[in-house]
């Protein structure tokens, strides 16, 4: 059974580039800032075209063996098991590799023959090759500004895809956003937008992360279950944004006045 099909507004034509990549089984490199729906899109994309979704949220110690599966112990015998990307080849679902710069190297390696034209999985463990279902695609995203140089993706797996760039939405389109995922006042939201554009364009304070739109929806959803208008945006938008205590009590006066 498939879910309610997630909301999702979109800012371009990155539903006709989902569904042409899916029709055409071209790996897709979604492109952007924490928070900016990237996501929610893919949750959206597998409902529109009714595909199971497998998401794995990559990290330092994500490892080829995490995905493609492993040998355990089950009693007296060894049995192998499955990982997520094994089964998503075998069963035909979009894998969602969420942050995939931040994986080990291994992983870029073994999704190297998904992404070109043998589509297919080596099981080194195995010693076998397993070919993809045709309704099997592979979505990864990753963040280029995040500690630039440090954990970008060598042009040579970049090519392997085609990509799309995530930014935030523009003020109208990120208010919609607000007053759909939470019901909150649109002149409520408008301000929470301000607030969040503002912040954005205060680049001298030289913040790791800047305000994304989910810090935005979850200051509104505290706002509309009674929580303070400003404590809300203390806690939702600010305080997840820097530790610095200067930092901290700048933005915190600069929201006040704005909501």
């Amino acid at each position: 059974m498939l879910q309610t099909i997630p909301y999702y507004q979109a800012t371009g034509r990155e539903e006709d580039v989902f569904s042409h990549a899916f029709k055409n089984k071209i790996p897709l490199l979604l492109k952007g800032p924490t928070g900016t729906g990237k996501s929610r899109f893919i949750e959206y994309m597998s409902h529109q075209l009714e595909q199971q979704i497998i998401t794995i949220s990559c990290h330092e110690e994500t490892s080829a063996t995490d995905l493609i599966g492993r040998f355990i112990i089950k009693g007296a015998e060894t049995v192998w098991i499955d990982g997520p990307l094994t089964t998503a080849v075998k069963e035909g679902a979009i894998i969602y590799l969420d942050e995939v710069a931040e994986a080990r190297p291994d992983v870029i390696v073994a999704i190297h023959s998904l992404t070109d034209h043998r589509r297919e999985l080596f099981i080194d463990k195995l010693g076998k090759t397993v070919k993809a279902h045709d309704n099997f695609m592979l979505v990864a995203s990753f963040n280029p500004g995040y500690q630039r140089g440090f954990k970008e993706l060598k042009p040579s797996t970049r090519q392997r895809f085609i990509a799309l760039s995530f930014e935030y939405p523009e003020a109208k389109t990120e208010v919609e956003i607000l007053v759909n995922e939470t019901q909150i006042d649109s002149d409520i939201a408008k301000k929470l937008v301000n607030i969040g554009n503002k912040i954005r364009n205060l680049t001298e304070l030289g913040l790791t992360e800047t305000v994304s739109t989910r810090l935005l929806v979850d200051a509104a959803k505290l706002i509309h279950s009674g929580l303070p208008k400003r404590l809300s945006v203390h806690v939702g938008v600010v305080e997840p944004l820097t530790d610095d205590l200067q930092t901290l009590q700048a933005l915190k006066d600069l929201c006040d006045l704005m909501i």
